[in-house]
């Protein structure tokens, strides 16, 4: 049975491992289905700035994007 962590033991947990983990896994076919419903995704490459994230949309544009406790923040288009 698998444990469950209490806030603030979230709060305090490294996620990064299962995070890499899971992505080593990913065969995008999650992120393909959220650009044909028409959903931005967001994800991040080896040259993706710490604190930011790409976000493409389903007509392919892609901005880099950072987030604070206000939401989401353009900082500039993607290469």
């Amino acid at each position: 049975m698998a444990s469950q962590l209490n806030r603030s033991e979230l709060r305090k947990a490294d996620l990064r491992p299962l995070l890499h983990a899971l992505t080593r896994e990913d065969d995008g076919a999650a992120a393909n289905a959220h650009l044909t419903a028409g959903r931005p995704i967001y994800y991040g490459t080896a040259d993706t700035p710490p604190g930011h994230a790409v976000k493409e949309y389903p007509d392919g544009r892609r901005e880099l994007v950072c987030f604070d406790h206000l939401g989401e923040h353009r900082v500039r288009d993607a290469a």
